[in-house]
């Protein structure tokens, strides 16, 4: 790691788990935060826990659901609005749900939180970054992704929808946003990476109930990392000198690692990008 004195962080997921445990690590190396949660009881005692243990801390959080387009747009305008400069974005926060639901935009849920978030966010937020340049976006992603393929014709998983898949499908497109974005970005000074942080003991899965959650609970007990292990990754890409000039990247254990052969995949991740565009309304150039 390096020291990031002054230097602007957003984090979304920022209220718990890696989110958070990656905030206290960057409030460490120097750096100004800009927190993103959705709920505002953990948000507030996230923000009283890093004040407490980093008293120079300078630091705001504010809230969206991630889940919803306008939330994400009003998001991307007010941090636009707030911060001269941002000089890390970490797209950090998703879910995994065990029932197929709709947001107020008409997406599958799983799919609107844990792609189209970072998707409409970092685009909203694109400028500032490359104004702000040398910059570096964090993606996180998950080794999830494996085994996993995007059908453009059933993209949200109307058909056989089944909270795994909608999962993994998700942090495929995390992988393949990131390859697309780094290719959009080349030359600017702002580089586009994401990684896998390993399957942490958090809130992840807590949203869902019945035999699900409690199998989920006792995996975690038996194999989890703490989320102190699960950040080191997110603030490696974030900070280390090693990955300066990196893009496009996937890493694993703070080392870079090769996805599966459909993340690697150029043409789907342009398609991928062209959807999430038209799904945004957003001009999908090339």
């Amino acid at each position: 790691m390096t020291n990031i004195e002054g230097k602007t962080c957003v984090i979304t997921g920022a209220t718990s788990g890696i989110g958070l445990t990656a905030a206290h690590a960057l409030a460490a190396l120097g750096a100004r935060l800009a927190l993103v949660g959705r709920d505002r009881t953990r948000g507030d005692a996230a923000l009283s826990e890093l004040r407490s243990r980093a008293p120079r801390l300078q630091a705001k959080i504010r809230y969206a659901d991630l889940s919803r387009l306008d939330e994400i747009r009003r998001l991307g305008a007010e941090l636009t609005a707030a911060l001269p400069r941002i000089d890390i974005l970490i797209n950090n926060a998703g879910a995994l749900f065990q029932r197929r639901s709709l947001t107020a935009d008409g997406m599958e849920r799983s799919f609107a939180l844990n792609h189209m978030a970072y998707f409409v966010l970092t685009e909203a937020l694109r400028q500032r970054l490359v104004a702000s340049a040398p910059a570096r976006i964090v993606n996180v992603a998950s080794e999830a992704h494996r085994g996993a393929a995007l059908d453009f014709d059933d993209l949200q998983l109307e058909q056989n929808y089944r909270g795994l898949t909608a999962y993994n499908r998700s942090k495929l497109c995390n992988i393949l946003f990131t390859r697309e974005l780094a290719r959009r970005l080349a030359g600017t000074g702002v580089t586009a990476n994401c990684l896998h942080p390993g399957f942490v003991a958090t809130r992840f899965g807590d949203e869902n109930g019945g035999l699900f959650r409690v199998g989920l609970a006792f995996a975690k007990r038996l194999f989890a990392i703490s989320p102190e292990q699960g950040a080191l990754t997110s603030v490696h890409v974030a900070t280390s000198p090693a990955v300066e000039g990196i893009s496009g990247k996937y890493f694993d254990k703070c080392a870079l690692a090769t996805p599966s052969p459909a993340a690697e995949d150029d043409a789907v991740a342009q398609r991928l990008w062209q959807e999430s565009a038209r799904l945004a309304g957003l001009p999908a150039t090339p």
